[in-house]
């Protein structure tokens, strides 16, 4: 389950919303705070609309969607305050970000009081963003990887491909179990039914040594970033 809050309730975008008189979902929903509504008092509104969205009265972990430095004058350690308010108050468990690289994250433990329980950020074979990885386990925050098989485009890699041969496994498989076995979250996106169960069956097997480190040279450091560049990425929606 996911939604990104905005300040109406009809923009809120919800999959799986908890209709009326349903139990909260065994597993734990999150919503991620859009760019648009940075400024605190919009960032109160945006997530009030979220809970009414959900009808829920709290949600486990809720984030920074991005950092947009080039937005709000740079000021997102205000939007991070807001943050600390919500699980200050119960209504988020958890709090977190999502694309902020380490000059972000350094800037939060200098001004505010909360460390980030997690850090949602571009990673995959083609690009491992392991500087930001690095700062994260020093600081006890967790990755998550989105995008984790870089939209399919590492799918068809003959080093992947390879490997997935030899153990019996499909190339999604291979690459979703290189990211647990380094410690990433990972958060694969299908609508597919034999995908998603693909996807869940990668806890019967693991990666040798020499498999991880294969797979692990595939990085093509920033030219292998597939999405916006967290330091220059200012969209603000309609």
């Amino acid at each position: 389950m996911w939604s990104r809050s905005t300040s109406r309730t009809r923009s809120v975008q919800v999959r799986d919303g908890i209709p009326p008189g349903r139990k909260r979902p065994g597993f734990p929903p999150y919503s991620l705070l859009n760019n648009g509504f940075h400024r605190p008092d919009d960032a109160r509104r945006a997530f009030d609309s979220t809970l009414a969205a959900l009808k829920m009265d709290y949600i486990d972990l809720f984030l920074i969607h991005w950092p947009p430095p080039t937005l709000y004058d740079g000021d997102f350690v205000s939007t991070w305050k807001v943050l600390e308010e919500f699980q200050h108050d119960g209504r988020a468990r958890s709090i977190g970000v999502s694309n902020f690289q380490v000059p972000h994250l350094q800037r939060l433990a200098a001004e505010a009081d909360v460390v980030p329980a997690v850090n949602q950020i571009e990673a995959h074979p083609y690009f491992g963003n392991e500087e930001v990885r690095a700062y994260g386990r020093k600081h006890n925050i967790l990755t998550e990887a989105w995008s984790p098989i870089a939209q399919g485009m590492v799918l068809g890699d003959p080093t992947v491909v390879d490997i997935a041969e030899q153990l019996g496994r499909t190339p999604a498989q291979v690459v979703l179990r290189w990211h647990v076995q380094r410690g990433d979250i990972i958060f694969p996106k299908s609508v597919t039914p034999k995908r998603i169960e693909e996807n869940i069956r990668i806890f019967d097997f693991e990666l040798d040594d020499a498999a991880m480190e294969r797979i692990a040279t595939l990085d093509k450091g920033e030219t292998g970033r597939q999405g916006a560049h967290p330091d220059t990425f200012a969209y603000l929606p309609a």
